[in-house]
């Protein structure tokens, strides 16, 4: 058996009181970034979604990447479907369906007016919304001269 000297022995307990200070801290530190890393990654499909949302409130702006359904009238039914193809072979829909014979109410002269129209509906991403309304209505889209 060999015997230590006192101080000898103080300095030996006060260094693995340190080092077991230390190592219960980093052990400490290390679960909680493995906890927040482990609930970041579960829940961050809730989180994209929460944040694409107050983007969108924020901004009044649309994120790309998400999807819409434009709804575009037409005076008639072979007008809906020349333009509904021209969108398909631009490939700038997923989809469109087209509704015959709708009717529709609205003012006009301070009289309720009724009239017939076709109806689009089309389903493509929000970042291709306004591609498609440059097709549509190309005379919104041209620089006014002075």
């Amino acid at each position: 058996m060999t015997f230590v000297a006192p101080n000898r022995m103080e300095w030996l307990c006060m260094r693995c009181f340190k080092e077991a200070g230390f190592h219960s801290v980093f052990r400490l530190v290390l679960t909680m970034t493995c906890v927040l890393f482990v609930l970041s990654v579960s829940m961050y499909p809730g989180l994209k979604s929460i944040g694409a949302h107050l983007h969108s409130a924020f901004t009044g702006s649309y994120v790309p990447g998400h999807h819409s359904v434009l709804i575009i009238n037409s005076p008639n039914e072979q007008a809906a479907k020349d333009i509904g193809r021209a969108i398909m072979e631009m490939r700038l829909a997923a989809s469109i369906n087209i509704l015959t014979r709708t009717s529709t109410m609205y003012y006009w002269k301070g009289q309720i007016q009724e009239a017939t129209e076709i109806l689009m509906l089309v389903k493509t991403r929000t970042s291709r919304i306004q591609q498609i309304i440059e097709y549509v209505c190309p005379s919104l889209w041209q620089p006014r001269s002075p």
